[in-house]
């Protein structure tokens, strides 16, 4: 192991040191419910950005910086923002029909609500967030991470960029019934404050996952 990876454990343990530890969990909790866009934007700004870096370093080898990495973590902390307010409206549309007997949940199951929640937000809200942040850092990568750059880049070269053939047949077809639904349910099985801290978590899983597959994957 490098002095980065010591690093980055170091980092994440840190993040579950606050979760564990009594002394910083009912503060933790008490600032999710009374802050929770503000919260959301940190914590997946943090964990999805370790996430990423996490991912080039399965892929290259070594601790490399992405273009515009400062930019990347405002965005995501902007999508933690969006979680925020997603996670507990489709919480609340699925039991809304349940309640109506639009949905069953076979006789209250928990996991069975957690599914449905899950599927829903996966089918409707995800795609939306995976192709926007797919512009985004696509946008990012065309400016060089620089703010000047923006007006010399169009919608135009953004879109023409970016591989929709990979992002349809890959992320939208696999990633989300084979990862997200499943891993979703989980979340919307746990107390609403975790839920958004949970997310972020299993971005870096998924990160990892998915750079150990397209390592294996590149030639010698």
């Amino acid at each position: 192991m490098k002095k980065g990876d010591f690093l980055w454990l170091l980092s994440l343990l840190a993040v579950s040191a606050i979760l564990l530890s009594p002394a910083t969990h009912g503060v933790f909790i008490a600032t999710t419910k009374a802050h929770p866009y503000l919260m959301g934007f940190i914590k997946v700004a943090i964990l999805a950005t370790m996430g990423e870096l996490l991912a080039i370093r399965i892929v290259v080898g070594k601790w490399t910086q992405p273009v515009g990495l400062f930019w990347r973590m405002v965005i995501w902390g902007f999508f933690g923002m969006a979680f925020a307010v997603a996670f507990p409206i489709f919480d609340a549309g699925v039991r809304g029909a349940i309640g109506a007997g639009l949905i069953s949940d076979f006789g209250g199951s928990k996991l069975a609500t957690a599914f449905f929640i899950s599927t829903f937000m996966n089918l409707i809200f995800a795609p939306t967030f995976m192709g926007l942040h797919r512009i985004t850092d696509t946008y990012i990568e065309l400016c060089d991470g620089k703010v000047g750059n923006l007006s010399k880049v169009s919608i135009h070269q953004v879109v023409e960029h970016i591989d929709w053939k990979i992002l349809v047949s890959f992320v939208y077809a696999k990633t989300i019934p084979i990862f997200w639904i499943p891993a979703h349910t989980i979340t919307f099985m746990l107390p609403p404050e975790y839920r958004v801290l949970m997310s972020a978590f299993l971005s870096i899983a998924l990160g990892g996952i998915l750079s150990f597959v397209k390592k294996k994957g590149q030639p010698a």
